[in-house]
């Protein structure tokens, strides 16, 4: 039965079972889920248990199931800015009622504008960021979803998917979103030259304090061999700092690639300064002060800085 089923499912393995009244009748189809051969997730949908596991046959069933565009972290899944984890998130009008089920929360909001993905209405990426950020800080959030709420948003600016101007657009008409002081500081760090959570930590915890210059961030500088940027610099002095991140630079040819990028700055006149993860995170205060003196020591020996 499943197999005569199948490709009436489509792809993902699901349907409205109104969709399927021209090809099969009810009673067949109420005697596969009976027998397990079809699941019936919610009212009116139904889905072959060999797709179940797939987060996009949940999300196409419960898009079905509301008639509603799949939003928040869902949306971020849709849009490939995340992995989904967790429930199906949709979103409805604001005066529809909103349908109870196992692995979904549905939304009730104002202002309902959807994009289409493939077989998917999915929220616009602006709003699908603030919307997974709102829940993420809200009563009940876990570290977990502000950690992965804060990696969209450095993500999607930093590749330039969705803009400055568009996320805090966004935010702006939301005067109660919750985390809406954070997510502002946070916009305003990327756009400042911020590429990663590890840049963010040194901007705030290592690159600021008495004593310390003003940092360029993403300084380009360009190279016999190309164009680098580097994480964070004082022109002036020809001093650069590299935050290396865990997940990152571990390799010998990493290693390798880094050490040859290194001589090539030093060839310019550029003192590079790395520190690991491991070093900014547990000694900031020592990280600081070895930066301090190199600063010192080359507005010593450069005249005329």
């Amino acid at each position: 039965m499943t197999r005569d089923l199948a490709p009436l499912l489509g792809p993902d393995g699901v349907a409205r079972i109104a969709d399927l009244a021209g090809s099969v009748d009810r009673h067949t189809i109420g005697r596969a889920v009976s027998a397990g051969r079809l699941l019936r997730p919610h009212r009116g949908v139904v889905a072959l248990p060999e797709c179940w596991d797939d987060w996009r046959t949940r999300a196409l069933a419960a898009a079905l199931a509301t008639d509603g565009t799949l939003s928040h972290t869902t949306a971020l899944a849709v849009w490939r800015v995340l992995d989904h984890e967790g429930p199906v998130h949709v979103s409805v009008p604001a005066g529809r009622r909103a349908l109870e089920g196992r692995g979904l929360v549905v939304h009730r909001v104002r202002d309902l504008v959807a994009d289409r993905l493939g077989p998917f209405a999915v929220t616009l990426l602006p709003r699908s960021l603030v919307d997974s950020w709102g829940v993420a800080h809200g009563r009940g959030g876990a570290a977990r979803a502000v950690e992965r709420a804060r990696g969209a948003v450095i993500d999607t600016l930093r590749d330039r998917r969705v803009t400055v101007a568009q996320v805090s657009a966004e935010e702006t008409r939301r005067p109660a979103l919750p985390g809406r002081r954070q997510l502002r500081r946070l916009v305003r760090l990327v756009e400042q030259g911020c590429q990663s959570e590890l840049e963010i930590w040194g901007v705030q915890e290592v690159l600021r304090g008495p004593g310390l210059p003003r940092f360029s961030h993403q300084h380009r500088v360009v190279l016999p061999s190309g164009t680098v940027y580097l994480d964070a610099a004082v022109p002036e002095l020809r001093v650069a700092v590299e935050l290396d991140g865990a997940a990152f630079h571990g390799s010998a040819a990493a290693r390798e690639r880094d050490t040859r990028r290194d001589v090539a700055l030093a060839a310019l006149g550029w003192v590079v300064l790395r520190f690991s993860y491991r070093r900014l995170t547990r000694e900031p205060d020592a990280c600081r002060r070895e930066i301090l003196q190199v600063c010192r020591a080359r507005r010593a020996l450069l005249p005329g800085t």
